[in-house]
């Protein structure tokens, strides 16, 4: 849409608000009267609900959010309270004659009541609402130009999930500490992201044919297996470590066993006691056949 057609649209808006407005006016005086109001208090009382409509509408189209919301809360508010009291004026002949004095909206006292009370409110909520309304559009700051439903310039590129660089990938693991009397092998997470290049195929090795995939459950058991076999390595490699340790009177402690291997502490104590147990057990050796004379 050009700028003449959007000139004429407003123009075409505020000709019909203003007659609204207008037709609206016997109405919301009369009432003003009906319920006490003196003559310059019941001229002014249309500007207290039509004018907060107006500026319910301005705030709607300049706020955004909940601020907004809140706007169309209002608007709809007022336009709901202003509908039932020229609705009233409608129904009450004698609100409608030039000398209307002060009167009844209607003839049941509870319905008396809540439309004097609706009457009566509209002033002191104009005056909260629309102050909170005027406070909302002067602290309102308007999304740059460009900017995302975030916030962000979309013409900047997105910011993608970090994923670690070839330079993390390839970076060279730390070497282990050799012990006193054995090199420790790798820990079990080491072991475990080996496990799958053990079954992994040889992507130059020709193929006649496509065998069948094996199934999960298979892959996993195999995986399984393979994991229990490298800890009980590790298990037998941790007693002979500490056997050697022994023998060279510089027993090495539970803690000093587990971390070595990368393990707990009560990892390491398990480890020592199976292997005095080992070496508790009797061992037998072969023994030489004797010869005759």
């Amino acid at each position: 849409m050009n700028a003449k057609a959007k000139v004429l649209l407003v123009l075409a808006l505020v000709a019909v608000v203003a007659v609204a407005f207008r037709v609206s006016w016997n109405a919301l005086r009369d009432v003003a009267k009906a319920i006490g109001a003196d003559g310059t208090a019941a001229t002014l009382y249309p500007f207290v609900v039509d004018g907060l409509m107006a500026l319910a509408l301005v705030a709607t189209l300049v706020l955004t959010g909940d601020a907004r919301r809140f706007a169309l809360r209002v608007l709809a508010a007022y336009t709901a309270a202003s509908l039932v009291l020229n609705y009233v004026h409608g129904l009450v002949p004698s609100l409608h004659s030039a000398s209307v004095d002060w009167m009844r909206l209607a003839q049941w006292d509870p319905a008396n009541y809540a439309l004097v009370l609706l009457a009566t409110s509209l002033p002191v909520g104009s005056i909260y609402f629309g102050s909170d309304l005027v406070a909302k559009v002067l602290h309102h700051q308007p999304m740059p130009q460009g900017a995302g439903p975030d916030g962000e310039r979309a013409d900047r590129p997105a910011h993608f999930p970090h994923t670690p660089g070839t330079a993390e990938i390839n970076r060279p693991h730390t070497a282990v500490p050799e012990t006193p009397h054995a090199m420790v092998r790798e820990t079990l997470p080491q072991l475990t992201s080996r496990a799958g290049s053990v079954f992994a195929e040889d992507p130059h090795t020709p193929h006649t044919f496509s065998a069948p995939a094996a199934s999960l459950d298979e892959e996993a058991e195999r995986q399984d297996v393979y994991e229990e076999a490298e800890l009980e390595r590790m298990r037998q490699e941790a007693r002979r470590t500490y056997g050697e340790s022994v023998q060279a009177a510089r027993p090495l402690s539970a803690r000093a066993l587990g971390e070595a291997f990368g393990m707990s502490e009560s990892w390491g104590r398990k480890q020592i006691l199976a292997a005095r147990d080992d070496n508790d057990r009797p061992h037998l050796s072969a023994v030489p056949a004797r010869t005759g004379a």
